[in-house]
């Protein structure tokens, strides 16, 4: 009987064994299949799109005004005096907050001293846009009955004394500029039935004045008139007293009916009253090969990335190519379904969150490869692999993630469109390297791939002492930026700005060339283009054509008489266009004050929720000092070469410097984490314990930084001169990044635990 129980359990056992491992082959093909499913599924959504909308489709994907093109509309004010130049900032503030309804990237800018060009990408129809738009003009609330008691309107709104009257009277109630914000939404009635409503915010002095007016005016259930640009747009009965600044107006059939009203409420609450001047559909700024070369550039960069994981990592290497794939469809799929415009700088995000994604993968497999080498199976190195990898990239990911969120919310044009394709990208990567590579990676082992050598070991290599070569790095990174300090108190002095800021930045001149004949953008960037960048001295020229018209549009840095001059003569010599057709304006800056604002604004509120989150993670103040100290010190090295280099400062700066910034931090954080880790376990020197962090990391470090350079490198290589502009400070940047994380980070922490005081 003993023998026979003990044989008996042994095939049981056996037979055991190998259902579950048949069950869990079964299972790793199921797993493999679904993903296999899910890319063909993204990727026919891709390329077809779905049902008749396309939803989800690539060649669906909203494009900026840089890549596609789009609406271009030029106003003028109305009046007999030119305006001042605050009442035309006001304007263009105002209208630039309007018009981002239709598109983060839209732009408005001045054109002369009383013109206002606004241009939305991504649009054909410059009437539909006019129509919803509105013309901006004068907007005024009205008294049914003026102090005498005497009527101003009857029943059909039209006007029994001239608006100059009404003011003089005191029968105007408020004025648009009184209207702070106004927007339509819907509530339900007593009766339970949806009602369509536009919801006022007045500023303090119109909230007085509303108060005054409805107290009076809902003794008798009477009216007050919203008279729009010479016509009335609604005469809401006041039902009672409204003293709060908040208002609504009832009674609209549809949502759209109600949208319009709000959307003529806002355009009516401008200073100035503007008329259309000319409307026309534009090409794209940065030109016909931009996109080709940039898809281009993607697809070689992600190629060598996918070689590199593989010839690198090997199987996990593999798992997590398919899981990047997936990634990238997801990411282009979301660019459809959310509506979001892709711009230059979002190119920049999606980057940023590229190199994130496979930095998420190394920081796994790293930790894998150590679980190895200390004597564990395949599976459990997996397992725990992956457990200790969370903190890190959970915290890396959560840091970058609020900045991009500040970003998005806080700031305004290209900088809400970066935020808004690097918080996409953050999330999904996040869900593929977590989720979906951990699956395939374990599918992989359950199918027989079990071999240790398949997964790779960490090996010891010769320890670095970067504590002690502390003083030294920071001497270098002091240099640097001193020479950048020195070499922009030098520009100045010279007559030059400190930087060479764009025409986003300074404005600049708006050249309209009517050509001959209908010439391709193609032949404008390889023949026209070159011409004008000899006259300017610098490869930031704007081209943009106009569609169904030989007319094209140059913008430029600010031309003198000369260089306008050399313009024309070139235009008529080498393409006999003669000089009647060019007419040159002088353009704004289309990042305006109150923009720059913002975007600091954004960066200031970005840091200090980082450093509050970060010191609530490692419960130590002094972590996320090191944090901040090491993102300024990358901004101020790649600002240096900015100095040196004389490369334009235009909008794809600032995503340049966020793009760092989010780099930055997230490469910092890795280091710390394991730094954290072993204040927790070991009971080594504290030098010893930055030092074997370093070091432990070093291979991360280097790896996501040479993938993420890949990318960017890819695209300064193929890339057009002003994708190349773009590129070259990124690729500095990237390198910045990576020497702070390893050698300045950890060093500073050092010296602060050192010195300061914790402050928990």
């Amino acid at each position: 009987m003993r023998d026979y129980d003990e044989s008996g359990n042994r095939t049981i056992i056996t037979r055991v064994l190998k259902g579950n491992k048949t069950m869990k082959k079964r299972n790793a093909i199921i797993a493999l299949v679904a993903v296999v499913l899910l890319i063909a599924g993204f990727g026919y959504s891709v390329w077809y799109g779905i049902g008749v909308d396309q939803v989800g489709s690539a060649r669906g994907i909203h494009l900026g005004l840089d890549l596609a093109g789009g609406v271009s509309i030029t106003y003028q004010a109305v009046g007999e005096e030119a305006p001042s130049a605050e009442d035309m900032d006001d304007t263009v503030y105002k209208l630039q907050q309007r018009v981002e309804g239709y598109s983060t990237e839209a732009l408005v800018y001045k054109e002369g001293s009383d013109r206002v060009n606004i241009e939305i990408p991504g649009l054909s129809d410059a009437n539909a846009v006019l129509e919803e738009l509105g013309r901006p003009g004068s907007l005024y609330f009205i008294n049914h009955v003026d102090p005498d008691g005497n009527s101003n309107y009857d029943n059909f709104g039209n006007l029994s004394k001239s608006i100059d009257e009404l003011i003089a009277d005191g029968s105007v109630v408020l004025t648009g500029s009184n209207v702070v914000e106004s927007r339509a939404g819907a509530i339900k009635n007593d009766m339970g039935s949806t009602e369509y409503i536009v919801e006022l915010t007045l500023d303090e002095e119109g909230t007085k004045r509303f108060a005054e007016a409805t107290t009076e005016a809902a003794k008798t259930q009477d009216t007050i008139m919203i008279y729009y640009d010479g016509q009335p747009v609604s005469i809401p009965v006041v039902k009672t007293a409204i003293t709060g600044g908040m208002a609504q107006i009832s009674g609209q059939r549809t949502i759209e009916e109600a949208e319009q009203l709000a959307s003529t409420i806002r355009i009516g609450g401008l200073k100035l009253e503007l008329e259309e001047l000319r409307s026309n559909v534009v090409g794209a700024q940065l030109g016909s090969e931009a996109i080709s070369r940039s898809l281009k550039a993607g697809a070689i960069g992600f190629a060598l990335i996918v070689v590199f994981m593989c010839a690198v990592y090997f199987i996990p290497g593999a798992a997590s190519s398919i899981a990047l794939i997936l990634y990238c469809l997801v990411v282009m799929f979301c660019l459809n379904f959310f509506d979001m415009t892709l711009t230059l700088p979002g190119i920049a995000g999606i980057v940023l969150s590229v190199g994130m994604a496979v930095d998420a993968n190394v920081i796994t497999f790293a930790r894998i490869r150590e679980e190895l080498a200390a004597g564990k199976s395949v599976r459990s190195a997996i397992d725990d692999g992956y457990k200790k990898a969370l903190s890190a990239i959970i915290d890396g990911n959560v840091t970058t993630l609020i900045a991009a969120l500040v970003l998005g919310i806080i700031g305004t044009g290209s900088i809400k469109g970066f935020a808004q394709t690097l918080a996409l990208g953050i999330v999904v990567s996040m869900i593929t390297a977590l989720f979906v590579t951990k699956l395939i990676l374990k599918s992989f082992y359950a199918l027989g791939i079990r071999d240790e050598k398949w997964y790779g070991k960490s090996r010891e290599y010769k320890q670095i002492d970067f504590v002690a070569k502390k003083n030294v790095f920071i001497i270098i990174s002091s240099a640097i930026i001193a020479v950048g300090i020195i070499a922009m108190i030098i520009n100045a002095a010279l007559g030059r700005h400190a930087l060479n800021l764009s025409l986003e930045f300074l404005g600049g001149t708006s050249t309209n060339v009517t050509f001959n004949e209908d010439m391709a953008l193609a032949d404008i960037d390889a023949n026209v283009v070159p011409e004008i960048e000899k006259i300017t001295g610098d490869a930031n020229v704007q081209v943009q054509k106009v569609t169904g018209s030989n007319e094209v549009i140059f913008k430029t840095r600010a031309l003198n008489v000369a260089e306008r001059e050399s313009f024309n003569d070139v235009m008529e010599s080498s393409f006999g266009v003669p000089a009647d057709k060019i007419v040159a304006e002088t353009i704004s800056s289309t990042i305006s004050s109150e923009m720059s604002r913002d975007a600091i604004l954004a960066l200031i509120v970005a840091t200090v929720l980082m450093l509050i989150y970060i010191w609530f993670r490692f419960k130590d103040l002094r972590f996320g000092a090191s944090s901040v100290i090491c993102l300024i010190h990358d901004v101020l090295v790649v600002v240096t070469f900015y100095a040196l280099a004389r490369i334009t400062v235009g909008s794809t700066f600032v995503a340049c410097i966020l793009t760092i910034v989010g780099y930055s931090i997230n490469a910092t954080i890795v280091i710390f984490d394991r730094v954290r880790e072993k204040l927790a376990s070991s009971k080594e020197s504290l030098d010893v314990m930055v030092n074997e962090a370093v070091n432990q990391t070093l291979s991360r470090s280097l790896f996501t930084s040479l993938t993420t350079f890949i990318m960017v490198a890819m695209l300064y290589i193929l890339g057009v001169s002003s994708v190349k502009e773009f590129a070259l400070p990124l690729m500095i940047g990237i390198i910045c990044g990576a020497y702070s994380s390893i050698c300045l980070a950890s060093s500073i922490w050092y010296i602060l635990r050192s010195k300061v005081r914790a402050k928990n």
